[in-house]
């Protein structure tokens, strides 16, 4: 049997990328997504050969019994869960305050820092009682500096690159590996459904998902703690993260960021 790897985020983008690549490599895969377009996605996956299962839930993990209802599926299938890739996530640019409201940043909250909680605690302690498995969180090159106009995407981020880094400290013992992704600016619908196509990093060159999800899986299967894909800017960005200060690092981030930054956009 083969082996079984969950994905959430997979109805596009690197979530779906990463399911495809994992579907190459033989692993049956069960893919999470809100929208309807997961049931397309899996379809398409489970075409590209090799016999492996690809099975589809709709789930909005930004709600608990959602997220409770995917662990209880897995659960109930009675098949272990050998790689969990914890991709789903939600971004909003613009003004804090004057430009976003409450709730859409209070659903960035949800998707990508209460529902990952909630979701790997749930998967990972299966893990651990089995003694295997590997972990996928996918964080963000954003994770390296305050981001003005992306304030609480790039903190939720943040928090996942903390929060992995964490797990697999304490996991060391166990079987189970936890390994972080960290893409830059990736040719998705990210910028668009966040607002931020009038930006200078939404209008500016983005790296392929295909090579972004390559690149994190290939670091899964090798027990990485964290790999920051793309292009070579990404990884100059990540080391100069470590040693400029945060202040310094948020106006240079909000050249990039800022609405009306964009050549070209009447700014």
């Amino acid at each position: 049997m083969n082996a079984l790897a969950v994905v959430t985020g997979a109805s596009s983008g690197i979530g779906y990328e990463l399911a495809k690549v994992l579907a190459d490599n033989g692993f049956d895969l069960v893919v999470v997504a809100e929208d309807e377009r997961i049931d397309e996605a899996a379809t398409q996956i489970a075409l590209r050969g090799g016999g492996v299962n690809v099975d589809a839930v709709r789930a909005d993990l930004t709600k608990y019994e959602d997220v409770e209802s995917v662990v209880a599926g897995l659960r109930a299938a009675g098949r272990p869960v050998d790689v969990l890739a914890v991709n789903a996530g939600v971004g909003v640019g613009g003004d804090f305050v004057r430009d976003t409201s409450l709730d859409d940043n209070l659903e960035i909250v949800d998707l990508n820092v209460r529902s990952s909680v909630h979701l790997a605690h749930r998967v990972i302690s299966d893990m651990v009682d089995r003694k295997q498995g590997k972990v996928l969180f996918t964080s963000s090159i954003a994770a390296t500096a305050p981001c003005p106009f992306h304030s609480v995407y790039a903190a939720s981020k943040a928090f996942l690159a903390s929060f992995a880094q964490g797990l697999r400290e304490e996991l060391r013992d166990t079987g189970v590996s936890v390994t972080t992704l960290m893409p830059g600016p990736t040719d998705t619908e990210f910028f668009e459904r966040a607002g931020m196509l009038d930006t200078k990093v939404g209008a500016g060159e983005k790296d392929d998902p295909e090579q972004v999800a390559r690149q994190g899986f290939d670091a899964l299967m090798k027990g990485d703690d964290h790999v920051v894909a793309g292009s070579l800017k990404n990884k100059v960005q990540a080391v100069a993260g470590k040693v400029a200060p945060d202040p310094v690092k948020a106006k240079l981030v909000r050249t990039m960021t800022e609405p009306g930054s964009a050549e070209g956009s009447g700014a």
